[in-house]
């Protein structure tokens, strides 16, 4: 009796992870009740099994004391809804070790995540070339106001949605090609990348097209024989933006003139704005930070109007309340103004312990599939970027879906003696 339910439970939890990728697009609180429903799923198989030598990796232990750090924060700001949002801030922990040590441990159900992945990755291609070349995408929406293709959504996240589900979708096949004797398989990779990057291009935007590029950068130092088409692919892509101001100038103001704008005067752009706020919050309350959420709670106040002298930034127009946002757009700065510098460090802790075992014997030729997951785990964490919040969908979602798949097809998943569902 115990066994069959334990296999029920991991059906249903199987059957809610696989279909995550659509959700994220186009049902995001849908996405965000599976989240809760395997984190909870998790803890009753750990119950009913006595399944607990999970709870002894580094990085578990270090994302304990991070999800205590924040409800430690957002008790002492005061408040009864910061507490309670902190305390349910740690199911994204639980589902990503759910992902790991319950959920995608077997090889099959990673296979099919893998197509899932991809088909959602050429849905997204198809959609953005759709709408470029008939001005409006599946349903009637034309480009956003800022000039970025939507694809087949109705809002501007096509471009982190193709990032994060080409490069483990289709990055492995273009990899598994280039392996082929003879130059075909070669040409074909390379084709297929070139048309991701113009496709990126098109979407304009800039974040989801730089991580993009560098995870080409990392698999052409990491498989040689893509390293020459990886080569070509940037010089066409390049050769793409040059020609981007006749064939789609609102990606080519976005990409480039806007870009050029936030170098030249970082501190007054909208990010540069934001970096500055956060830096005031975490200066002020350096130990505990301002409670969950705390940043779109506090922006507002006067109080943190302020520049940041000992990065030269000086009072006066860097305040107001045209800095303020729901959220700093950075993971690391978004830990710091909810539990304070301690927060911060141990989300870098955090960070370090899940890329061990993402890239612990990674072999790129014989699994590609490790070799990109690591990579996205990877770029996903990359310190010098601008990001959605991790307190809500997508963002929160797309990145727990990756870290816990990296976790699951490390060679260390396999030392835990985890109860087996699926296999």
């Amino acid at each position: 009796m115990k066994q069959q339910a334990e296999r029920w439970m991991w059906r249903i939890a199987a059957g809610l992870v696989i279909p995550m990728p659509v959700l994220l697009l186009y049902a995001l609180a849908p996405a965000e009740i599976v989240v809760t429903v395997v984190a909870v799923l998790f803890v009753a198989h750990c119950v009913l099994t006595r399944h607990g030598n999970w709870l002894r990796q580094p990085w578990v232990i270090v994302a304990g004391l991070l999800w205590g750090q924040v409800i430690l924060s957002s008790v002492v700001q005061g408040g009864s809804h910061g507490v309670v949002q902190a305390m349910c801030f740690g199911r994204y922990f639980l589902f990503i070790a759910a992902l790991q040590a319950w959920v995608l441990p077997g090889a099959r159900v990673r296979a099919v995540l893998a197509r899932v992945y991809a088909g959602v990755a050429i849905w997204l291609v198809v959609g953005c070339w759709e709408q470029y070349i008939c001005g409006r995408n599946i349903w009637g929406y034309g480009r956003w106001a800022d000039g970025a293709l939507l694809g087949p959504l109705w809002a501007p996240r096509a471009g982190s949605g193709l990032f994060m589900t080409a490069l483990p979708g289709l990055f492995p096949i273009a990899i598994r090609l280039s392996q082929r004797a003879g130059a075909r398989g070669r040409v074909m990779a390379a084709g297929m990348l070139l048309g991701l990057v113009l496709t990126m291009v098109l979407v304009a935007q800039r974040m989801p097209l730089f991580l993009m590029l560098g995870g080409m950068g990392i698999v052409g130092l990491r498989v040689p024989r893509l390293r020459g088409g990886l080569v070509a692919v940037g010089l066409l892509g390049a050769g793409g933006v040059a020609l981007s101001p006749v064939l789609a100038p609102q990606a080519y103001h976005k990409l480039v003139v806007n870009f050029i704008a936030h170098m030249h005067a970082f501190a007054d752009s909208p990010y540069g704005m934001l970096f500055i706020r956060a830096g005031v919050m975490i200066g002020r309350h350096p130990w505990f930070g301002l409670g969950f959420d705390g940043f779109r709670h506090a922006c507002p106040d006067p109080a943190y109007f302020h520049g940041l002298p000992w990065l030269g930034v000086a009072e006066g127009p860097h305040g107001g309340a045209t800095g303020c946002n729901l959220h700093p757009h950075n993971h690391y700065l978004l830990m710091g103004t909810m539990g304070g510098i301690p927060a911060m460090g141990l989300f870098m802790a955090l960070v370090a312990c899940l890329l061990v075992p993402a890239w612990q014997a990674v072999a790129p030729t014989r699994d590609p599939q490790r070799l990109m997951l690591a990579v996205v785990v990877t770029l996903v964490f990359w310190p010098v970027a601008s990001t959605s919040s991790l307190l809500t969908q997508p963002a929160a979602g797309w990145l727990s879906m990756i870290v816990g798949w990296a976790l699951a097809a490390s060679p260390f998943t396999a030392r835990l003696r985890y109860v087996h569902g699926g296999d």
